[in-house]
């Protein structure tokens, strides 16, 4: 049975090219358990299994024809086999984690085969120091970058005695309440009369927000023409990040005590995510005057940001918007990019804070809409970019967690360039360290290991100017 792929998963399929693949990833490094009689063990419990033990999602492909009009589709694999989806790779010697994220990185940089489920895991072993990694690549049409992390963690647990726990991909049985627990009563159905009256409700809200847009847009090309953070920017100058790319991938990551990060950020009196910005910018700063290439204004960054807004219909306001951040990559001082950038997200949330769930998304797509046509020939060469790369940061678990055992070490984040957009860099939290994940044009972005040594020299800058 074919089911209907929404337009914004879409999307990620009409785009995807050789140069552009629109997958995500997620590696995660784990120090066995004592008690493991070898790495090999675990690879056969992540690939054992029949087509009825996996989870619907991943048995189902992408498949468009004239049935569905040329549409994307959903439909079930009939010939899935889990052994083309779950690999076992081995390190060359010596068994660095430099080699871990050279394979990373051709993992990467390859298309998924759209003839089967838009997913794979690797099992990776050969590591010197005895350690093994997971490294999951799944296809944006199916899940996001934080779906598929939480998909990675789900399976891990807190108790490092467990065993015998089900595979991600694993349907995962639903536990029945216990026979002395009572069920709650149930609400009533509602009368026709209020279910009419909560479609109005709902269509009056809406038309009220659709009505607000025009508005809302004025404000925020307004703030945008003031040099203001909004969810538009025509600031960002051209840089080498903005051009076609390659679909040969680099990935460089690595971790940092998430104390040193909280220490600066008490002391400057601005958040964990301001930073993370801040020491992006010092990172860039010196990377691009190491190729003299360091633009004389301030790079942008689309910083995705959870807010609470008004909404008539939730509790609970939140939402998740776009902020153009002025990085402050022309200043020399690390604490005057430090303030240049907790201004400007302060700014931006604010712009975005008194607009509705509707409207964000309406201001958000606007801001990131010349991203389509980046593929364009010569679009990207001739046209300023909206902005300059993108720049993330998703909170991970906050105890240490285990697989079966072994212990997760750490979570590094692989997610998307595009034409214009040559570098990714994505930062997630784990325990108490904050690992960052860069993914960058391995043609485009040459030497990009280069930059966590920037990035490390500039938390030990913002340390020293905080105080």
């Amino acid at each position: 049975m074919l089911l209907p792929m929404s337009p914004t998963d879409s999307v990620f399929l009409a785009v995807e090219s050789a140069q552009t693949p629109m997958h995500v990833g997620g590696l995660e490094l784990f120090e066995p358990p004592a008690d493991l009689s070898s790495p090999a063990e675990l690879f056969e419990r992540l690939s054992t299994g029949c087509a009825e033990d996996v989870a619907p999602l991943f048995r189902k492909r992408a498949r468009r024809s004239l049935g569905t009009a040329g549409q994307w589709a959903w439909e079930e694999d009939r010939q899935f086999d889990l052994r083309h989806h779950v690999r076992h790779n081995s390190l060359p010697q010596p068994g660095r984690v430099l080699e871990l994220l050279a394979l990373c990185s051709r993992l990467h940089s390859t298309l998924l085969d759209r003839e089967r489920p838009l997913w794979e895991l690797h099992f990776i072993e050969g590591l010197a120091d005895g350690r093994f990694a997971l490294y999951l690549k799944v296809h944006h049409a199916l899940l996001d970058g934080v779906s598929a992390q939480r998909l990675l963690q789900r399976v891990l647990t807190k108790d490092p005695a467990a065993r015998d726990l089900p595979p991600p991909w694993a349907n995962r049985p639903v536990a029945k309440p216990a026979a002395a627990t009572p069920k709650p009563a149930a609400d009533p159905p509602p009368t026709p009369e209020e279910v009419v009256a909560n479609l109005l409700r709902t269509a009056r809200d809406v038309a009220t927000d659709v009505a607000g847009i025009p508005a809302a847009l004025v404000r925020t090309l307004n703030r945008s023409l003031q040099a203001q953070s909004a969810p538009i920017s025509f600031a960002a100058p051209r840089s080498m990040f903005n051009v076609p790319i390659s679909g040969s991938r680099r990935f460089a990551a690595q971790s940092w005590p998430m104390e040193r990060i909280t220490r600066i950020r008490r002391r400057a009196g601005c958040t964990v995510n301001d930073v993370v910005l801040a020491a992006c910018s010092g990172a860039l700063r010196s990377y691009l005057l190491s190729f003299d290439a360091l633009p004389d204004t301030s790079l942008i960054a689309m910083v995705p940001v959870a807010l609470q807004v008004r909404d008539r219909n939730r509790e609970s306001g939140n939402a998740v918007g776009a902020v153009m951040c002025t990085l402050g990559t022309q200043l020399a001082d690390p604490a005057e990019r430090l303030r240049t950038v907790r201004r400007s997200m302060k700014e931006g949330k604010q712009a975005l804070a008194g607009l509705t769930p509707l409207q964000i998304v309406a201001m958000t797509g606007l801001g990131m809409s010349p991203l389509m046509l980046q593929s364009l020939p010569g679009y990207a060469e001739l046209a300023r970019p909206p902005f300059n790369l993108i720049i993330s940061n998703v909170p991970g678990p906050r105890t240490p967690l285990y697989l079966n055992g072994a212990r997760l070490d750490g979570i590094y984040p692989l997610s998307i360039p595009y034409h214009g957009q040559a570098l990714n860099i994505t930062c997630t939290s784990y325990a108490d360290e904050l690992s960052f994940g860069l993914t960058g044009c391995r043609r485009t972005v040459p030497h990009l290991q280069r930059m966590l040594g920037y990035l490390d020299d500039e938390v030990t800058a913002l340390e020293q100017a905080v105080g």
